[in-house]
């Protein structure tokens, strides 16, 4: 299909088809950016954990041994290769147990993935007044981390 002899109109039209069918097999959960349910739904298979009601404040998933996982997915392109995560809120609070990060190539492949205990986010992280949050870049290197697991490989299997 060559999709660049499409209008603009018509690719929003496939859009909306796709993401209705997405929702239909169950890989996204909602009308939004499918980058985010595609990433929870991967990650709750890869952890066999449950994924939590969408309005779930603070975390999105929770593991057999009551493990709360907060779930973030990040799409890299050509135009955009920062491994910010969305912010993360009230960390102090402790509302999850673990960070479970997937970073994406342009076309939704997983490149890595790893659960990272709360305690590795609070000390890697930043606090940023203006957004009342806290920034996270998920790069490479924090696979290396004391605590860090790598799941690269059980959340490429669960893509599948």
């Amino acid at each position: 299909m060559d999709i660049s002899a499409l209008t603009d109109r018509e690719l929003l039209d496939a859009h909306c088809k796709v993401m209705e069918e997405l929702r239909f097999r169950g890989v996204v959960r909602s009308a939004n950016n499918p980058v985010a349910d595609y990433t929870e739904t991967i990650v709750a298979r890869a952890l066999k954990a449950t994924l939590e009601n969408n309005s779930k404040a603070g975390f999105d998933a929770v593991g057999d041994n009551g493990t709360r996982y907060q779930i973030k997915g990040r799409r890299l392109s050509v135009k955009n290769a920062s491994t910010q995560l969305s912010a993360l809120r009230n960390i102090d609070s402790r509302p999850f147990d673990a960070l479970v990060p997937v970073i994406f190539d342009k076309n939704l492949v997983v490149q890595y993935a790893a659960i990272i205990p709360i305690e590795v986010v609070q000390r890697l992280g930043k606090y940023t007044a203006h957004t009342n949050s806290t920034t996270f870049y998920f790069r490479r290197a924090v696979l290396q981390e004391p605590g860090v697991v790598d799941i690269t490989q059980d959340v490429i299997e669960a893509a599948q």
